[in-house]
């Protein structure tokens, strides 16, 4: 019969019952870490999360409903609406922050603006007094495959170039 210890044996590397079982804790904690992941991908948590942020002033309540957590490569809410109680006078112009927008990729906005304008921190839109008190703004947009980081931006609602309502907000992007 062959010795344990010969090189030659299929028994050479084979774990002395004296040395106790191989640590298993890491290995218990990884395959847990991973089933959590791919639980939560199940869930859908891993998703387009959006969120809708309001202020009122000047006689105009804004609101943007926005992505606030979202991935690279999805579609993704982005919509303002802006509420003036009696109708608006003249044309609309609403600001973003160009920087903003710099992480998506642009579908189109509806309505189409009837002129559009930046300057270094901020893209204008003006758009024609529309019927009722309410305009409607959507952006028909991706997040752009590239971008990894996300943002944060403002809308605001410009008259006489002073801004009058705005919101703040922010759009988180992870793996």
């Amino acid at each position: 019969m062959t010795d344990a210890g010969d090189s030659d044996s299929t028994l050479a590397d084979v774990r002395p019952v004296e040395r106790g079982p191989r640590r298993t804790r890491a290995r218990s904690a990884v395959v847990g870490l991973l089933l959590v992941i791919v639980l939560a991908g199940a869930l859908g948590l891993f998703g387009v999360r959006s969120t809708t942020t309001t202020a009122s002033a000047g006689g105009y309540t804004l609101s943007v409903t926005h992505a606030w957590v979202a991935r690279a490569g999805l579609d993704v809410p982005w919509s303002v609406e802006l509420r003036r109680d009696g109708g608006f006078d003249g044309p609309v112009t609403v600001a973003v922050t160009g920087e903003y927008l710099d992480i998506y990729e642009e579908q189109g906005l509806d309505p189409e603006p009837a002129s559009q304008t930046a300057d270094a921190q901020d893209v204008y839109w003006t758009f024609d007094p529309p019927p009722g008190d309410t305009l409607g703004i959507d952006f028909d947009a991706y997040i752009q495959p590239a971008s990894q980081w996300g943002a944060s931006g403002t809308v605001a609602v410009v008259e006489d170039g002073r801004r009058v309502v705005s919101v703040d907000f922010t759009t988180a992007l992870v793996p």
